[in-house]
């Protein structure tokens, strides 16, 4: 019989919470990360050859297109830097993020505060983890969670094999996950039923900020259970055509620049989620204080 595995669970507040997910590239950052400095060092800056061979890898061998970026990245630098957890760091060290993102989730932690509601942030990301964790708010402790695909390192802290590969189907794990206060990628508990007054995190509120396709399983089962998704777009260029897509198919409630800056469009409708979080919490609270008195007459 194998030993049983003590996990650390979230418990429930006694004020509302809202977790705020993220993707990652495109969405904080304008562009993949890896295309930030890595693939130009073992490509010679040829980014789109790179992700050309990651499709024809992925297409010629049935394979996950995460695993196949995976794979080329540590195939490719051979010979040309150790591919060491140190090395992707310093790569994530140098990741371009948009405008007011280094401040953005303290302050908008604060304006929870202000409304009486504990706000958390997520990553759930397909890019990867070791470069994420190495941004700066990722190092100020901006993230209660990153959720992102991984390496397994050998004794020296090269990586010899992925640990974890997340694509955009089994992200939505994630979103049970922290629904539930389950966050541990192994804990088994994610299967546990749960009376919805003993979730954590209704998905009510759960708050999914994306920009492509790849976030559409996601920002559908958030949209299902009356939470908020919303497409971001480059506030440079300006190029609204995935959101408007993604609204048109009723993937996102609601769309904005990509500019995470204090008084910005993304900012205010954020503290509106909020506001509104910590009135419908009261009613919902109400609510199931008149379900419990109901049951108990009629016991």
């Amino acid at each position: 019989m194998k030993n049983q595995v003590l996990y650390k669970r979230e418990k429930k507040e006694d004020k509302p919470v809202l977790a705020i997910c993220y993707d990652f590239d495109r969405t904080l950052s304008p562009n993949d990360m890896q295309a930030q400095g890595f693939i130009q060092d073992v490509y010679s800056d040829a980014v789109e050859e790179f992700w050309n061979e990651t499709n024809k890898l992925a297409e010629e061998n049935d394979m996950d297109g995460n695993l196949a970026y995976m794979y080329l990245m540590k195939k490719k630098s051979r010979g040309k830097m150790p591919f060491t957890k140190k090395d992707l760091e310093n790569y994530g060290e140098k990741v371009k993020l948009y405008p007011g993102v280094e401040t953005w989730f303290e302050r908008i932690r604060k304006i929870g505060e202000k409304n009486g509601v504990i706000v958390e942030h997520y990553i759930i990301s397909s890019g990867l983890k070791e470069m994420i964790e190495a941004t700066v708010p990722a190092r100020e402790g901006a993230f209660k969670k990153v959720y992102a695909s991984s390496f397994l390192y050998d004794e020296d802290g090269v990586a010899v094999w992925p640990s974890q590969v997340i694509n955009y189907t089994n992200k939505t794990q994630f979103l049970f996950r922290i629904e539930k206060g389950v966050l541990d990628p192994n804990d088994p508990d994610v299967n546990k039923s749960y009376k919805p007054q003993d979730l954590r995190v209704p998905f009510r509120n759960i708050v999914y900020i994306g920009d492509s396709a790849t976030d559409i399983p996601c920002m559908k089962l958030v949209n299902q259970y009356n939470g908020h998704s919303i497409g971001v777009y480059d506030p440079n260029t300006q190029d609204k055509t995935k959101v408007y897509n993604m609204f048109r198919e009723s993937r996102i409630r609601y769309f904005a620049p990509a500019d995470y800056s204090q008084g910005s469009k993304l900012e205010e409708l954020l503290e509106t989620i909020i506001r509104h979080t910590a009135v419908n919490e009261e009613l919902e609270t109400e609510y199931y204080n008149c379900w419990t008195d109901g049951e108990n007459a009629k016991a």
